[in-house]
């Protein structure tokens, strides 16, 4: 079966669209082999509209209906030219994430959120089923609705003690830097795992690049690399009780708007700007982002517990090995560089295409792979810590709403599904090696 995955960041950089074909074995091994991902540019005026809609603007029912729709439109004419780009015209289900409006967190719960680019249009465009809305009915169930690569990430790199792949011992975790980054802590194949929002990914630094420069990001962290952290803004920009809130937990532009950087630096360093600003900023995602992996990785079911007291050994199993990063971010070699040296010695950094997997289609390609569950009957979150799912969420559930209403032709799945092994062969050949693959 061949899914066209679509998908919009909170950066609004670009509409990403993958085609992986998915083979699911009777062995619970599901094979996907990447058929190519590309981007497509927004139209500048409408993106400019895009941006500002964004919290805190206000904005009225008029344009987001207007929204709705040209976002759509634009994702149908993205989907239709992706078949033939990236699938040589052979794509059975188009899987359409849309782009993020708001998303509507109160304290430690989720209750809604609001991805606009209306499926009517997709599916008309496409001349496809399409398969969208995929966050609601998680949260309907408790869930944060965020972030959902958890499912993506445990499937790919969960370790399979019986069969040797080269994974560490202990967990790995996946972190995707996009606008808001996430990460995803995962152990042994079918063992629970935990996904969060760690907080900023890009967007802060992308906010004031614009104000600073008029460029749209930090490239190759350029300015950031020749500026110094100042150490009182960023003591000020860590004093949010979002990084002290318990995983799972979710955010968005919400919350790290156009309004936090002046508002947190108001009373310390409201003069602040330029490249010492920038590496600021950098700093704060680095330091969330590490701080965040490695205390919820000692916190986790209990695990943090040290093994002996008297020595002070905490549990191998539950230390961060690997990082495997993906997203906009891993472009930036000084945030990987702060980053890394925020990280355990013996903890290995990486990018997510040395293990095969695109750093700029994995999102992309997360929405192929839930609109393949989805399409099968099968939940599109992965198994949580004490009897939640990944995303907090009390039971699993099929993520996702089917445009036309119409029966799929593709029968239930009911047994599981253990794993996720990337090819770039036949199915039931050798595996996918590392490397990319447009």
């Amino acid at each position: 079966m061949i899914v066209l995955g679509l998908s919009s960041g909170t950066s609004v950089d670009a509409i990403d669209a993958a085609a992986a074909d998915f083979h699911l074995g009777p062995d619970g091994v599901l094979r996907m082999r990447p058929l190519g991902h590309t981007e497509y540019e927004w139209p500048a005026a409408l993106r400019e509209r895009i941006l500002k809609a964004l919290p805190p603007a206000p904005v009225d029912m008029g344009e987001v209906t207007q929204l709705d729709t040209l976002i759509g439109q634009e994702f149908g004419r993205a989907g239709r030219q992706a078949i033939d780009d990236v699938a040589g015209g052979d794509v059975d289900l188009v899987a359409s994430h849309g782009q993020t409006l708001y998303h509507w967190v109160v304290g430690a719960r989720a209750h809604g959120s609001l991805q606009l680019g209306n499926a009517a249009w997709i599916a008309e465009r496409t001349r496809r089923p399409v398969i969208s809305d995929f966050r609601v009915a998680d949260i309907a169930a408790g869930g944060q609705g965020a972030p959902l690569v958890s499912v993506l990430d445990a499937l790919w790199l969960g370790r399979d003690p019986q069969s040797p792949d080269g994974a560490p011992a202990g967990l790995s975790a996946a972190l995707n830097i996009g606008g808001i980054a996430n990460v995803t802590l995962v152990g042994e194949v079918e063992a629970p795992v935990t996904g969060w929002d760690t907080g900023p990914g890009n967007c802060l630094i992308d906010l004031t690049m614009r104000q600073l420069t008029g460029e749209p990001y930090d490239r190759d962290g350029a300015l950031g690399a020749t500026g110094t952290v100042d150490q009182a803004a960023l003591r000020a920009l860590l004093d949010d009780p979002y990084f002290a809130a318990k995983a799972p937990k979710s955010t968005g532009r919400e919350l790290f708007d156009a309004t936090y950087v002046p508002r947190k630096l108001a009373a310390v360093r409201p003069d602040l700007t330029g490249a010492d600003l920038v590496a600021t900023l950098t700093e704060l995602t680095a330091v969330t982002i590490a701080e965040g992996l490695l205390s919820v990785a000692q916190a986790a079911a209990g695990h943090g517990a040290p093994r002996d007291p008297a020595l002070g050994e905490t549990d191998p199993q539950r230390e961060v090995r690997r990082v495997v990063v993906s997203g906009g971010g891993a472009h930036n070699p000084t945030l990987l560089a702060r980053l890394r040296a925020y990280l355990p010695e013996g903890c290995e950094l990486l990018t997510a295409d040395q293990l095969g997997m695109p750093i700029d289609a994995k999102e992309a390609y997360l929405f192929a792979l839930l609109g393949f569950l989805s399409a099968h009957g099968v939940a599109g979150t992965a198994k949580g810590e004490q009897r939640r799912r990944s995303t907090g969420a009390r039971r699993a559930t099929v993520l996702g709403s089917l445009t036309p209403p119409t029966p799929l032709i593709w029968p239930a799945f009911t047994g599981p599904i253990r794993r996720l092994v990337l090819a770039n062969t036949p199915f039931g050949l050798a595996p996918m090696p590392k490397g990319t693959h447009r």
